[in-house]
């Protein structure tokens, strides 16, 4: 069909990759933080693991050497709690006996020396993103007595992360099926924004070289745009057909030096705003919907009428003749 449904999910096993190594440093550096405190607590549990009150008390003594733990407790080798919750208000003696065999983190493999730092997961009663950390007991003869657990709350930890970093190379993702499945049986409509590209297309150049704006999404299909200013860059603002057909909407935003930190060079922004053009009117059954440029992260994303969605760096994208996405 057309070159650009050829691409489906085009890089995204490289995002997860990416993503995943960055969670995996940030678990690597709690699980060294625990390994120790853990090991040494687990040590003071094994010899009064019989005796409930006494087991209590190590453990409430035991969770301050736990940074940022939020509740600890005892299980036996088939996951049944044999101690009170212990959290940093007290003991919740109700909890003994309850059966924990199921939870996430008692369904991973837990390694035969040291901690096992679970996945992250829902928890059942604060449903909040936790972690688990489990560690083995054992006694005098090395025998399994159970497992000490300690739960973290992700909001408490407060590691020092560096921001992921959204990576930079063409992506498709996948729409609505049943969008995609009509797409022969349809056919543009002409929109008010279609019969003003000439303006509209000005107007964004105007704002973005000269106004501040570094991100924007031209919704061609219902005539409105998105855009988000720099000096104001929690919130967005939507232009409707009226405000974008009017030069004299540039007055609203004041004049702003161009970005020296932005990927696309503003002599760029034309054509890209003129490749938006040509792929909006190059087949009335394919054709854009929506294209959006941001400044920064040097990224174009486009939305075709059969809901499939490209992001491409914006050089890759101008070098990417109209042929590409119409040849069958």
């Amino acid at each position: 069909m057309d070159g650009f449904m050829a691409m489906e999910n085009t890089g995204i096993a490289a995002v997860r990759e990416t993503l995943q190594e960055s969670v995996a440093s940030q678990r690597k550096e709690l699980s060294d933080v625990l390994q120790e405190p853990l090991q040494r607590l687990a040590d003071r549990c094994a010899p009064v693991w019989t005796d409930r009150i006494a087991l209590d008390r190590v453990l409430l003594e035991g969770l301050p050497t736990l940074p940022h733990g939020k509740t600890l407790y005892a299980l036996n080798v088939h996951g049944v709690q044999i101690s009170s919750n212990v959290t940093r208000e007290g003991l919740e003696p109700e909890t003994f006996g309850r059966d924990r065999s199921m939870r996430p983190y008692l369904c991973e493999a837990v390694p035969s020396r040291g901690a096992l730092l679970s996945e992250s997961y829902i928890s059942q009663i604060g449903k909040h993103p936790t972690i688990t950390a489990v560690q083995i007991v054992r006694d005098s003869e090395d025998s399994v007595l159970g497992y000490i657990g300690v739960d973290f709350g992700l909001r408490d930890l407060p590691l020092t992360r560096a921001l992921y970093e959204e990576p930079v190379f063409w992506r498709q993702l996948k729409g609505d099926p049943s969008i995609r499945n009509a797409v022969f049986h349809q056919s543009r409509a002409e929109s008010g924004m279609d019969r003003e590209i000439d303006v509209v297309m000005g107007v964004i150049e105007e704002l973005m070289i000269y106004h501040g704006v570094y991100h924007v999404i031209l919704h061609f299909s219902s005539s409105r745009a998105v855009i988000w200013v720099e000096s104001d860059p929690y919130r967005y603002r939507l232009l409707d057909l009226d405000a974008l057909v009017d030069p004299d909407i540039c007055l609203a935003y004041p004049k702003s030096p161009y970005p020296s930190e932005a990927l696309v060079p503003q002599d760029r922004i034309r054509d890209v705003l003129e490749s938006f053009r040509t792929l909006r009117f190059m087949d009335d059954m394919f054709y854009l919907r929506s294209g959006t440029l941001n400044l920064f992260n040097g990224l174009v994303g486009l939305t075709f009428s059969c809901d499939g969605s490209h992001y491409i760096p914006c050089n890759e994208f101008l070098q990417t003749g109209t042929d590409f996405w119409t040849i069958a």
